[in-house]
């Protein structure tokens, strides 16, 4: 089965737009990949591709603050 293209999109959670890189069937089953400081979504792209051909549906949000991920603003409040 081929891994297919990354496809990118955006959620916007709390105020925070944060970068999701996905990649496989969309009716796979989800892997979630988390990235460490100082990295991105694309640290995992190997693995993406290696479990989207198999079936499974990857997927890799850049953290808040990081890559294509908003920072909350400044002023902002938080509820955590």
């Amino acid at each position: 089965m081929d891994a297919g293209e990354v496809r990118h999109w955006n959620a916007d959670v709390n105020g925070v737009s944060i970068h999701v890189a996905e990649q496989g069937p969309a009716d796979g089953t989800a892997v979630l990949f988390l990235h460490g400081f100082p990295e991105l979504w694309f640290s995992w792209r190997h693995q993406m591709a290696a479990l989207a051909s198999r079936g499974f549906r990857a997927l890799a949000p850049d953290l808040r603050g990081y890559g294509d991920s908003s920072v909350r603003c400044a002023g902002s409040t938080s509820s955590h």
